[in-house]
């Protein structure tokens, strides 16, 4: 298999922050939503603005800015542990001359924090897309299609890594090979919906992709 560019969502992917996004939002959604406890799963993936749209509109509108400055704090205190095995296989695919860019459903903001936290991240890829450029959230294709025009490459020379169910949708619909981390759905969930499922970026399965 060749590939020409490596394009990977952020929380989940790269760093193991799911956990603590699942308690965020747990807390919100008790206070905020006690009648939609399926929202904690449902917003995985998606951009704040989509979060709102869906799950903040009509009578729950009164919630929103409290919400965001929930969200704000919470994230301005985040740890950003890298997945296991991450930076070592990020290093091999720049000595491969493969191309990278993160696309994720984050906003600027909070990648300031990110970049805060790990001041050498943003050159270790040659893109970073956020949420203020996509038209739509995922499971919408758009992200990754404007990734790859980014990049100067096909869609479908393009593998994805993804760990939620809309993010994996996403990239099968741009048309790319989806790589499906098992860090924050079962097994067998990831499995159903990615053309290769692994664990971490330790996974033997990954050796054969790029060679």
């Amino acid at each position: 298999m060749t590939f020409q560019a490596a394009l990977f969502d952020l929380d989940g992917v790269i760093f193991d922050t799911e956990p603590q996004y699942d308690r965020f939002w747990e807390r919100m959604a008790a206070r905020f939503r006690p009648d939609a406890p399926e929202m904690v799963q449902k917003i995985k993936g998606t951009t704040l603005v989509s979060t709102l749209d869906n799950w903040f509109s009509g009578p729950y509108e009164k919630d929103r800015e409290e919400l965001v400055r929930c969200l704000n704090e919470f994230e301005a205190g985040m740890d950003f542990p890298y997945i296991p095995g991450f930076e070592a296989y990020l290093d091999g695919l720049r000595r491969r001359g493969i191309r990278s860019a993160v696309v994720t459903s984050s906003n600027r903001i909070k990648m300031e924090q990110v970049y805060r936290s790990h001041p050498g991240f943003a050159p270790r890829f040659d893109a970073i897309l956020t949420s203020e450029d996509f038209r739509a959230s995922k499971p919408d294709p758009d992200c990754y299609l404007k990734a790859a025009a980014r990049l100067g490459v096909s869609p479908a020379d393009c593998i994805v890594f993804e760990d939620s169910r809309t993010g994996i949708q996403s990239g099968r619909g741009a048309g790319a090979f989806v790589v499906g981390l098992v860090t924050t759905l079962p097994y067998d969930t990831v499995h159903a919906l990615a053309d290769l499922t692994v664990r971490d970026f330790r996974d033997p399965a990954l050796t054969s992709l790029f060679l």
